[in-house]
Formats: structure tokens, sequence, C-alpha cells
């Protein structure tokens, strides 16, 4: 059986991509024939993601799209005779760009309403979470199920150390990490909020960290940066460094004293797996996946009271018994992400179409 995935654009470090490859690894140790189609494909996945072009993409028996943003796949793919699946990992509501970003505002209505013309055009319409797919059975997809992420958490935990960086990370402040794009959905002024509450009455010796790209809406990160300068704390303290590698991302990981998401909308939250398998603590606003994801491993809180959140921020850090008994929770909830509980039930959603 040759059973095809489609992705809009495979980028390194990309959440959605990194996922079609570990689905085609799974598939492919059944024994069936599985590539990777993309429209835009970085350099350094060249040899590993084929173009989507070619007219092997549309000669699957089954075929897969990796749904996250509006492409001519979405059209293309109600025309294939073979079986055709709708992997949906979310897309952000255009609400959340308007402040800053007219084109995001645009390109994520047209990703909301073009998702809604696949309706009864796919056999089998899957979310990477029971979030999403509750989102696509109210759109009247049917059937529906899930296809959990397979995080894979071996490509930093395995890197090298950084030294350097991690000799700037033990310089005794307490290092309280983010990992996903500066994006306003990731409500990362909040963050700013929360450490201005968490200065005042816990600890002053913090450094908030931020791993992830902020060129995405230049706008946001500006009133960001601004609203840092507005409570007139130290730069220096909260860190933007961009893209990490694996190696980096391992060392952030590994040296943070905890990690917050103060996120309003998740598909997953793949970081949240990632921390829970480091044994970072995990402070979570309770939107959306993120309630699901963490499955009551955790701190997951409503509604959103930062001050509240800045008490428990520095518990998780200070109160050793506490910080154990969380790290003790996430350690159990983060089994069922490991590879060998994931694979089967990758298999199992896609079983519907014969894979």
């Amino acid at each position: 059986m040759i059973v095809n995935q489609w992705v809009p654009a495979a980028h390194v470090g990309d959440a959605v991509g990194d996922n079609a490859r570990a689905v085609r690894a799974v598939i492919r140790r059944q024994g069936h024939q599985s590539d990777i189609f993309a429209l835009s494909i970085d350099d350094a996945l060249a040899g590993d993601v084929r173009p989507w072009d070619q007219p092997e993409a549309r000669q699957g028996d089954v075929t897969i799209l990796h749904y996250a943003l509006p492409s001519p796949m979405s059209a293309a793919l109600a025309t294939l005779p073979g079986a055709r699946v709708l992997c949906y990992h979310n897309v952000t509501p255009p609400s959340f760009f308007v402040p800053y970003d007219a084109g995001l505002v645009g390109l994520t209505a047209r990703g909301r309403s073009e998702l809604a013309t696949l309706v009864g055009r796919v056999d089998l319409a899957l979310g990477v979470s029971d979030y999403n797919r509750r989102e696509l059975e109210a759109l009247g997809f049917d059937p529906t199920g899930v296809m959990p992420l397979l995080v894979d958490t071996d490509r930093f935990r395995s890197a090298e150390p950084v030294p350097a960086l991690e000799r700037m990370l033990q310089d005794g402040l307490v290092n309280i990490l983010f990992v996903g794009r500066i994006a306003p959905n990731k409500r990362i002024e909040d963050h700013i909020r929360l450490a201005e509450h968490y200065k005042r009455y816990v600890d002053v010796y913090y450094r908030f960290i931020f791993v992830g790209r902020y060129d995405a809406v230049p706008r946001y990160y500006d009133a960001v940066r601004g609203l840092i300068a507005e409570y007139r704390m130290l730069s220096d303290r909260f860190w933007f460094p961009g893209p990490a590698t694996n190696a980096e991302l391992g060392a952030y990981y590994r040296n943070a004293h905890a990690y917050v998401s103060l996120s309003e909308h998740e598909g997953f939250c793949a970081p949240l797996v990632e921390a829970m398998t480091m044994d970072v603590p995990v402070l979570a606003y309770g939107a959306a996946a993120v309630p699901e994801t963490l499955g009551g491993a955790g701190v997951c809180f409503t509604p959103k009271d930062l001050e509240w959140a800045a008490e428990w921020l520095g518990a998780l850090v200070y109160d050793r018994p506490l910080r154990d008994r969380v790290i003790d929770g996430q350690r159990h909830r983060a089994r069922a992400f490991a590879r060998e509980a994931v694979a089967p039930r990758i298999l199992e959603a896609l079983a519907a179409v014969g894979v």
C-alpha cells in the first residue's frame, strides 16, 4: 500500500512537518510505502521531503493532508481517487491578529473557511487532539477520530551540551521558559504581567526566556517589548533568542526551573509534552487543548489570575516537596506520549482507511 502525506510547507523544527515524518516512520514500519510531499521545502529537508508537483504525490492508495493553513492542496485532495484523510492541527482564530496584522487576519480566516469546504469530501477527519476532533465534528465532518502527535523529544535529549549557553543559564537567576512563536494567541504580554507580579511578591532573581520566532508578527513583538519598557523592567531579564537548534533547546529545558504557558488557543501544544518529559514543572492556563494535553499533570489553572499564578510559580520553583510531586505526576503523564504508546494509536486511527 502507498500512504502519502501532504504538508503545505516543510520547515526545519516545524511541529506539523516533524509530526508527518514521525507518522511516516510508523507507517513504513508496517511495511507500507510512504512519502511526504510539500509545496515549499527547506534546503535542509530537500532529500527527505519530495516536491508536491511530482506525479507520485497523487498516486497514493491513501493520502493524508496535514491541515494548518489554506493551500492548493485542499482542493486537490478532494479530487483524488484513493482514500482521503484530513489531519487537523488547528487554525488560530483570526480575532487574535486583528490589532496587529491584517494579512494574518485574512490568512487565518481563509484557513478556517477552506477547512469547511472539505466537509463530505474526505473519507476520514482526524484531529491531533480531541479538542480538534470536536471542532471537526461541529463543522459536519464524519467520521472523525484522533491521531495524536508523536512528539520527538529524543532530538534534543540526546543532543550534545552547549557549554557557553549552559554557563549563562546557570548564573543564579531562576529560568522561566516558554517555547513557541511570539504570536498574539500565545499571550506573551501576560507573561510580562506575570513577571511584574512575580518580581513584586515572590522573587527578584528571575529570567523569562521565550524560545521561538519573534518575527512572525512584528507589531505584536514590538508591543511586548513596549510593555517591558512601560513596566520599567530590566530588559536583560527577558530573553528572545529566536529559534533554537536541538542542542540549544535541550540546554534551555535542562536549565529551566519552570515552564509557563499562558496561551489562549492551542490545538495540542507540543512544548508541554517536551517540558514534562524533561522534568520541568509546568504552570499553564487551561485554554483550548491545554488541559487535555496535560491530562491532570502540572498546574493547570483558570481563570487567568496572574497574581495567583505568580504565587504558584514561586511555589513550583522553591517548594521542593511540591515541585517533586508535580514532576512525578508529569512523568506519569509523559509516558502516554512515548513512541511505544502513540504509534499504536496512530495505526488505530488510520485503520478505518485500511492502513
